[in-house]
């Protein structure tokens, strides 16, 4: 039984607080505890000289009017803490059954399509990390909202890799994640995946032309292979229903097109590779987080044994 809470980051932005408002959605479709965090980046001190204590934070006692707004909230913890904020966010993922923050801050360029802290925690931190967009960043005249009762949406590669573009890292993790969160809303599982289309080549005199691809024969062994992948997960939830697209060219175009008007994108972060400076997400995970309409869901690799070399 997981009995670890869903944590949400704030830190007085609106970014924040759209984040806790997903947190305390989901805390109650999981029946988990919530824990609301603020990290802050610098020393502070009250009257008395020493830190202050969650009811003494501003930032918190903005956050602790919204569970009473919304209603039917769960257990709701409140706790603040001081230091670098990427860090402790990623660090609070050890805690946590799953992390939401905000796309950005309150600190940064106003450009900026994905914070610093966010982008940190959606690759290092070991729980599921959710991050919530901020509305317009489509740049629609009239943006469409996100719909909570919306499909839930997971990339699948054809070789089987799930949510990230490494054809070595096959990890069923983040499909069992996308099944969980589609039975917890009793919505539609949206599964996207994309083969590769063919390029029309400019040949020069005397060159020979590659052989040619059967599309036709690559989208039905794309398909092929996704029905294997459900397969395991369709008999583990039977009421969930599924919507296929096998698609020729770029996955994460495709991915970001699923995303408007859907519940939640839910995509997968590399194995850390043996001698790799650090953690990497995969271009298709990064180009999601930073365009997605809806909130996106960044989900771990189970960790290797111990003792087991890594991708």
């Amino acid at each position: 039984m997981n009995d670890k809470p869903v944590i949400a980051a704030v830190d007085g932005s609106q970014d924040g607080l759209r984040a806790l408002e997903w947190a305390l959605d989901a805390a109650r479709r999981h029946e988990a505890s919530l824990r609301v965090l603020h990290v802050r980046p610098e020393p502070a001190r009250t009257r008395s000289g020493g830190p202050p204590g969650p009811d003494e934070d501003p930032v918190l006692a903005q956050a602790q009017a919204r569970p009473a707004e919304l209603g039917g909230v769960p257990s709701v913890e409140y706790v603040v803490t001081e230091g670098a904020p990427g860090a402790l966010l990623t660090g609070a993922g050890a805690e946590a059954r799953l992390l939401v923050l905000g796309s950005r801050g309150r600190g940064g360029f106003a450009s900026l399509l994905l914070g610093s802290n966010s982008l940190a925690a959606a690759r290092d931190a070991e729980c599921p990390v959710v991050v919530v967009p901020r509305p317009g960043r489509g740049g629609e005249e009239s943006e469409v909202p996100v719909r909570p009762d919306g499909p839930v949406v997971v990339g699948v590669n054809p070789d089987g890799s799930v949510g990230s573009d490494d054809p070595d890292s096959p990890d069923a993790t983040t499909l069992a994640f996308a099944f969980d969160e589609a039975a917890r809303r009793n919505t539609t599982l949206r599964v996207v995946t994309a083969y590769p289309s063919l390029l029309q080549t400019v040949m020069l005199p005397g060159e020979v032309p590659p052989p040619q691809i059967d599309q036709d024969a690559l989208e039905r062994e794309t398909r092929a292979l996704l029905d294997g992948l459900l397969a395991p997960h369709r008999e583990r939830h039977p009421h969930v229903a599924i919507d296929t697209a096998v698609l020729p060219g770029d996955a994460a175009g495709h991915l970001v097109d699923a995303s408007v008007g859907a519940a939640l994108v839910v995509v997968g972060r590399h194995r850390r590779r043996l001698f790799a400076a650090a953690r990497m997400m995969g271009s298709v995970t990064q180009a999601v987080l930073l365009h997605s309409r809806s909130p996106v869901a960044v989900v771990p690799p189970v960790p290797e044994e111990d003792g087991a070399q890594e991708d």
